[in-house]
């Protein structure tokens, strides 16, 4: 273990620019990606995909689409019933076209139709369904069959009930048209509402995820204002202005890095230097900060921020209430697909874990932590609390190791 301030000594600065240079490149990829250039690692779509999105790309592409598919279908099967019986395919085919063009006219029709009650309750829109189906299934049928006579040559002209000859098997077809219009409409307007549900989810989530973080900063400004109260009053200007410089580095930090966002171990790390040289001001030798960092887990993705109100916390009450002061001791390690975070202090640790918040009124930063890991990594993750022996309390936290680049990258809460 190594006993420092800052783990990452002259790093600082070229880390704090880190984020700045990150979100330039990513802009930069953004840009070229929008200008049509995709990267050459990506796999260039298929012809298939491509009749694809041409067929079902849109919403009028599909009715379209459907419309092609479902009258071709219908072609067919008149074609198949004139081949059962033993009509020429040939001679009546005239006739099955001009009833296609028919049907789409109709459908046409109806879709304008379908379009004013299809928001309605399905009391309003089933009779309006079954009425208009068994209208335009006689209209269907009586146009067709009065054009067959001209179409067809040796076909007698049909008269009176004989013209709705063909309206069961019509009005069957455009109900069963009307069924794939509103069936495909239902299925339109959930997707869009889930989309939406999850687009406002996603908004209250990361409105949380901010209300947690910034609910830190006035408690961790007022500890802070106040040392340097202190430190004027005891007339140690120099150490008060030493201690303003290191808060003005630390809220410039926060500042470049949002709440939802989550960035590196290793730039984690170079932010709780900034906080320990703010409080090694106020506590000089009395606070002891203890490192002992795996390697590979410096370059995992944890959530910003997320150790700092622990250490604050461990301070608060393991250190400050000492005479001598006490240890802070922070460990990360890469076990697997997993990172585990440590954070031990050599205070008196707690009399019931489980009611923390009332016993030491400390709940604040660990309550938001823990409550932050849970919104960001659901059940996937473990936050345990521990007295130490023979003194001290721990607590350990264990999230997948992700890296950038990765599925983590682009972060589970949307920013």
């Amino acid at each position: 273990m190594n006993k420092q301030t800052n783990p990452l000594g002259s790093r600082g600065d070229e880390l704090h620019n880190a984020p700045e240079r990150d979100r330039e490149k990513k802009l930069v990829r953004e840009q070229a990606f929008g200008a049509g250039l995709p990267e050459r690692t990506h796999e260039v779509p298929t012809n298939a995909m491509s009749v694809l999105n041409r067929l079902f790309g849109t919403k009028e592409a599909t009715f379209w689409s459907f419309q092609l598919f479902g009258w071709t279908g219908y072609f067919l099967v008149r074609m198949f019933q004139a081949i059962t019986n033993e009509q020429d395919p040939s001679t009546v085919s005239i006739q099955y076209l001009a009833a296609v063009i028919i049907g789409v006219s109709m459908t046409i029709v109806l879709r304008h139709v379908y379009r004013i009650v299809r928001d309605k309750p399905l009391s309003i829109v089933l009779p309006v369904v079954i009425v208009l189906c068994a209208a335009f299934g006689l209209l269907f049928s009586s146009l067709e069959l009065a054009l067959a006579p001209v179409l067809v040559p040796g076909v007698a002209p049909f008269a009176g009930l004989a013209l709705f000859g063909n309206a069961m098997f019509e009005a069957t077809a455009l109900f069963a048209w009307s069924a794939i219009y509103f069936g495909y409409h239902y299925y339109s307007s959930l997707q869009e509402q889930k989309a939406q549900v999850l687009k406002a989810t996603a908004m209250a989530h990361q409105a949380q995820l901010k209300m947690l973080r910034y609910q830190l900063n006035p408690h961790f400004l007022f500890n802070t204002l106040n040392a340097i109260s202190t430190l004027v009053l005891d007339k140690s200007e120099e150490d008060a202005n030493k201690m303003l410089t290191k808060l003005s580095s630390f809220l410039r930090y926060t500042l470049v890095n949002q709440p939802t966002q989550r960035i590196s171990l290793d730039k984690e790390l170079y932010a709780l230097g900034l906080y320990l040289d703010i409080e090694k001001v106020r506590f000089q030798d009395r606070l002891t900060v203890e490192f002992d960092i795996d390697e590979k887990a410096k370059a995992a993705l944890v959530p910003s921020l997320i150790l700092q109100p622990l250490i604050e916390n461990a301070i608060k009450y393991a250190v400050a209430p000492s005479i001598d002061g006490g240890t802070v001791t922070i460990c990360a390690k890469a076990v697997g697909q997993r990172l585990v975070l440590a954070l031990k202090d050599s205070g008196p640790g707690v009399d019931d874990i489980h009611h923390l918040v009332s016993q030491s009124g400390s709940g604040v930063g660990i309550a938001n932590t823990r409550e932050r890991l849970a919104q960001i990594y659901g059940d996937d993750h473990e936050f345990r609390l521990e007295n130490l022996e023979p003194t001290g309390f721990g607590i350990t936290i264990r999230i997948p190791r992700e890296k950038a680049g990765t599925r983590a990258a682009s972060n589970k809460t949307p920013e």
